[in-house]
Order: C-alpha cells, then structure tokens, then sequence
C-alpha cells in the first residue's frame, strides 16, 4: 500500500507544479483543469464547478459505505520568499499552508485505489475551493454537496509543522477553534489636534477598547475555558493635527467551545457599547461570517485512530487542539466525520504555516498516500474476493 519510486517522483512533481502556480480561493481554474483531467483518465466518475471551481471524483467498488477524502486547493495573498525552483510564479501569492501538497496527496489516493481496488463501497475524493477565509466548505454545502453524494462520514487531514514527519495527531472532539471576524466603527467628532476639548476622539476610545477586550479572556472567562480575542487592523485618521471622525478595527474571536463562543459574543457587544458611552462615541459592531468549531464525530475519529494503531503508525492521540480555524468545520456540522493533523518536520523543522518562506515537505508525500489508502481500507473493508 505505498507508492513506487517512479509513483512518487510524479507526485512530487504535481505538487511542485501545484506550488509554482498557486492560485486564491474561488480562482482555482487551472488547479481544478489539471485535477479533473488526471482523475477522468484514471476513470473516475468527475462532477466539476461545485462552488465555482470545486471538483467531485467517485469511484464505486461495490455494496459498502461511503466516504468522503476532502483536500483544499487554494493558496494565501502572500508574497513567497522562499528560494525552490518551484518557487511561486505568481507575485504577492504563495501555497503558504500546504493545499498543493494535500491536492497531490488526494490525487495520488484516488490513483492507487482506481487501480488497487482493495476496499468495498464508495469513495468520493472532494477538492475543495476557498478554504482561506472565504467559506468555500459553506458554500458546498448550500449547493447540496452531500445531496449529490451522500456521505457516511467524510475526513480530511492537513500537514501540521511542529509534530515529528508523518505523525498523525488527533482527538474525539474539538481539533480547531470557531472564527468570528469582527468589524468595529467608532465614531466621534472630528476637531483639531490642539484643541480635543472641541470634539470626541475615536482615537482614545478605540485604545481604550483594545484593551479592555482583551480583559475578556483574562477576567470574565474561566481559566478552563478557550477564547483569544485579537484586534489585528485599526485605520483612522488622515492628518496628524486633526483629531477623526471615525475610528475602525477589526479582528477575530476564536474559541473551542460554543457556549464560550455565545458568552464572547455577547461580552463584545456589551464593551463596545459601554466603553463608547464612556467615551462620548458612537460604536458600532459588525459580525461578518465565519467558521464553527473543527469538531470530530467520536466514532470517525476512533477509525483514524484504529487504522494508526493497526499499522503500528506514530500516533498523537487526545492531541491539544488549536486556536487556528479551517472551514472543514461546516461540513463536519452536515456529516460524520473527522479532521487530523500529521507532521511535517523532518530533519530541519518545517517553517510555521502562513510564513512567506514555507514550503510543504514532500517527504511527506509518501506517508500521507499510504496512510489515506490505509484509512478507505478500515472505513470500508474489503470482501474476501478484493483481498
């Protein structure tokens, strides 16, 4: 169940080529081109445009469950500083997150099980577009991505730097915190600089309410409990002797748990509302759309789990879940499921995820392959007559 030399240099090769020409979420046109292409000459059953430039690959092997193998395509708004050959050809965008390795991860399965045939029942391999903040999990949904194929559990993983290569980690419950975004407006009245007796500063208000959000956590939260609160963008203001009109930040809450997530919510609105009182502004709070809790199902989880320990595999079990979110979470809310993480450090650590110079690790092609071919084996076992 693992990949021949000749196999994996042209995985390797697909990623590096994947990584070369990155495109951004909704923009996947010649990533999906490419991936259907390969998937119909191998004679999979291909259904393309879901979400825009999503791809759906079945491939039927009798009576038995079935599954879903989701890998997302698309890459970050970030200018490579990386020195690959392979390096993006794409100014200010880069696989920044691992997507070209995953994509080749799940085409390569979906090869070796077309001509393997070593399971029973069906396995759709989804490529998803618009993983990176803009809900593109959400908006398969809403076009009846599990009407058109119906799921009995469906499983996702992701390179994870910082976990030894090809360690799978993972847990029965919440791997990846919610993400809220959140847009705040404040608005005072604008006067000169040397005289802000005349007006009502944003500028003030707005540094007060910074920090008083961050008191949130610390002191009206349990020390049990899981929440981060980041303001990452404040703009306002155009001369440096006028005091503005109108102050803006946005950010993002994160948390594990959803009654947390409830209270934080609620908590927010309640200091943007007093501290502009305080501060003879008006404020304003905006919710913009985001993702749930990257929760897994127990019983999917406990197959991950199953299918390590039956193979001996390095395995994390009950691993620490992290404040990162990823938009898997919404298909989770539809179908069974479960999401997990493995390593992508091998000799030298991996860069961190996001960094301008990280590239994913194609040593970890191989694992990866034979781990998802391990896992469609212990989801839908095959009869005797497969082997």
């Amino acid at each position: 169940m693992s990949l021949s030399r000749e196999r994996l240099a042209e995985v390797t090769a697909w990623r590096q080529d994947f990584h070369r020409y990155p495109e951004l979420g909704y923009q996947e046109h010649r990533t999906s081109q490419r991936i259907a292409a390969r998937l119909r000459s191998w004679g999979l059953q291909v259904t393309e445009g879901l979400a825009g430039t999503g791809v759906v690959a079945t491939l039927e092997n009798g009576p038995g469950p079935a599954i879903g193998l989701r890998a997302d395509m698309d890459a970050l708004p970030i200018q490579e500083l990386g020195e690959a050959p392979w390096r993006s050809q794409h100014p200010g965008v880069m696989h920044a997150c691992g997507h070209d390795g995953h994509t080749a991860i799940l085409l390569a399965a979906a090869r070796e099980l077309s001509e393997q045939r070593a399971f029973s029942g069906t396995v759709h391999f989804l490529f998803q577009p618009a993983e990176e903040n803009l809900g593109g999990a959400r908006r398969l949904v809403e076009e009846g991505l599990f009407r058109r194929f119906p799921m009995d559990a469906i499983y996702a993983l992701h390179n994870w730097p910082g976990l030894p290569l090809g360690e799978v980690a993972l847990n029965a419950g919440a791997m990846m915190a919610s993400l809220d975004p959140f847009e705040i407006t404040l608005t005072g009245q604008s006067c000169h600089a040397a005289m802000p007796e005349n007006g009502a500063d944003p500028i003030v208000a707005a540094a007060q309410l910074i920090m008083a959000l961050q008191t949130i956590p610390s002191r009206r939260l349990a020390p049990t409990a899981s929440a981060v609160v980041s303001v990452t963008q404040i703009n306002g203001g155009e001369a440096i002797n006028v005091i503005p009109e109108t102050v803006v930040l946005k950010g993002t809450l994160r948390c594990l748990q959803q009654p947390v997530r409830n209270r934080v919510r609620a908590l927010i609105g309640q200091f943007v509302e007093a501290q502009s009182a305080l501060s003879g502004v008006e404020g304003a709070l905006r919710w913009h759309p985001g993702y749930p809790v990257t929760d897994n199902h127990a019983a999917a989880a406990a197959q991950v789990k199953a299918t390590a320990q039956q193979a001996d595999w390095p395995l994390r079990w009950d691993v620490t879940p992290s404040m990162a979110s990823e938009d898997f979470a919404c298909l989770l809310e539809q179908c069974p499921g479960a999401y997990f993480w493995i390593g992508a450090d091998g000799h030298t650590p991996s860069a961190p995820l996001h960094n301008a110079r990280y590239d994913f690790n194609d040593a970890l092609l191989a694992p990866a392959v034979t781990f998802l071919l391990r896992l469609v084996r212990q989801c839908c076992p095959p009869t005797a007559a497969q082997g």
